[in-house]
Order: structure tokens, then sequence, then C-alpha cells
């Protein structure tokens, strides 16, 4: 019987996670079966705890990244920096079987990022406070951030991100999108707002032409951000281009349990997996 793996969120229906995926195990000759289910919290653990042996892991989405925090039995090191699992591997069986949980979310950013040319952003803005900033952050000590601004409409609200930065060795300030104007200038701006935003901070064009953007909303696309960002010369990285390159790191750990060791033939597995869902090399949309 073919092992059994699944999205969980909620809602689910737009996800494209089954279609990445699929193509990943297609060209990598596994016969796995990739699915979607509609999953709130309140239920994950009832749900997790009765999956059958057949099941190998899960990938999860909006709003279970706690959730599944809590039901992994250990975590990687993003993980444990964010408080937040978006990938649960499981280990063994019956009563032995374990639950290793991954934050991929981080790894698929500063992807995304490397494959328009940005591996390096001394100050970088994130636009939003809730739980995928936390992977921001962590994104921006990837890339070799001294310190992080933090733009939110209630930014009293994301405190919890402040001491974050510290366990991540950079400094964090908050502030609303209207006092933006008064902040260092981004080297990086990482919009975490959702979907169908209006752009919450007008950017002057020196920042729009110099610094780089990745908006992790990719529906619909672009986001009038990305437009004005692209009208303005600078380098834009979308979500869904993001949605890839952690999904790729998703299978490394469905096939090896390592989110660090390489697939047989990664570069033709990556470049298959963007065109699934229409992107170029560098992630961004073919024309």
């Amino acid at each position: 019987m073919a092992d059994r793996l699944a999205v969980f969120g909620s809602p689910i229906a737009h996800s494209m996670s089954p279609v990445l995926h699929r193509t990943a195990y297609r060209l990598l000759g596994l016969e796995w079966e990739y699915d979607s289910r509609d999953v709130v919290a309140a239920d994950l653990p009832g749900i997790v705890n009765g999956l059958d042996d057949g099941w190998r892991g899960l990938s999860l989405t909006m709003p279970l990244k706690q959730a599944a925090f809590e039901l992994a039995s250990t975590h990687d090191a993003m993980a444990e920096l964010t408080g937040a699992v978006n990938t649960l591997r499981f280990v063994g069986s019956g009563s032995d079987r374990a639950l290793f949980g991954y934050n991929t979310d981080v790894a698929g950013i500063t992807r995304a990022l490397a494959a328009i040319g940005v591996t390096e952003a001394p100050h970088v803005h994130i636009l939003g406070g809730g739980a995928t900033a936390a992977s921001a952050v962590v994104a921006a000590a990837e890339l070799g951030a001294l310190s992080v601004s933090i733009l939110a409409r209630s930014p009293g609200k994301s405190e919890s991100l402040v001491a974050l930065g510290r366990r991540a060795g950079l400094a964090v300030d908050l502030a609303r999108f209207e006092d933006a104007a008064g902040l260092l200038e981004p080297q990086l701006v990482l919009s975490t707002l959702p979907g169908g935003s209006l752009p919450a901070v007008n950017y002057p064009a020196s920042v729009r032409s110099g610094a780089a953007l990745l908006d992790v909303a990719y529906d619909p696309w672009p986001s009038e951000l990305a437009t004005r960002w692209a009208d303005a010369g600078g380098p834009v990285a979308n979500g869904l281009s993001m949605l890839v390159q952690q999904a790729l790191v998703q299978v490394r750990i469905f096939a090896f349990n390592d989110p660090f060791q390489p697939l047989e033939g990664e570069e033709d597995v990556l470049a298959a997996m963007l065109a699934s869902v229409g992107l170029d090399a560098r992630g961004l949309p073919i024309a």
C-alpha cells in the first residue's frame, strides 16, 4: 500500500501543495499519495492521533502551525525559534510512533530570495505582525540582518517578535504602518499581509528601486505592492515561489527525515515543481 501524505488547513481548497508534491513524487518514482483535508486547530490532535501507520507525514498550513508544534515530540531549530511547525514526519509505528516537527517556511523565504539574487540584507522591514512574521524574522536573521522593523496596524500585539529577534540574534523594533518614513530605509521588505491587501506603506521610489521585495501573498498576483515595486525597478519574489521552495524541503523531510539531504536529481525536481504552478527558474511567472 502506498504511503499517505496530505496538507491540512482551513480553508484548504485553494492549496497548491498537492500539485507540487505529486509532481515531485512522480519524478522521484515514489508511489506516495498526497491529498488535502480541511482541518481546524481544535480537531488536529484527534485527527493526527487517529492516523494509521500508513501515513508518512503532513504539511500544515494556517491555522494549524502552533497546534502542530504542540503535537510534535521533537522540533528542528527553525520550529523551536518560531514556535510553529508546518511539517510533521511520522517515524515508527503504533505506540512507538514519534512525530518530528519542522518549519520549512524560513527556508522557503530565503530560497525564494536567493533565486532572484538576494542573499543578504542588513536592515529588513516586515509588513504585518501575524504568524508568518515569525518565520520572516528568523529568515531575516539567516540573511545576516542586524535589525528588523515590524510594521503593523496594532504593533503592540506583536511584542513576542521582539523576544524572538533577540533569540535569533538581531534587534527588532515595532512601529505602525504610518510611521515607516521615520525608520531606517530597508534593503529588503517582507510583506506577510493577506492577498488582495492594498499597500500598507507608501514606500518612496528610492526604496522600491533599490530594495528587494518578497510578498508572501500570491493570489491575486501581482499584488498592488508588487506591481509598484516592479514598476520602480526593484527585484520582486512572490509567495508562490516561497511555497514551492518550502515544499521542496518538505519532500526532503518526507524522504529522509532530514531537511538538508538533497534529493536525487533535485535541480530537475525543483524545475518541474516550479513549472507545475507556472513559474520559471527564478520563481517568476512564466510570460
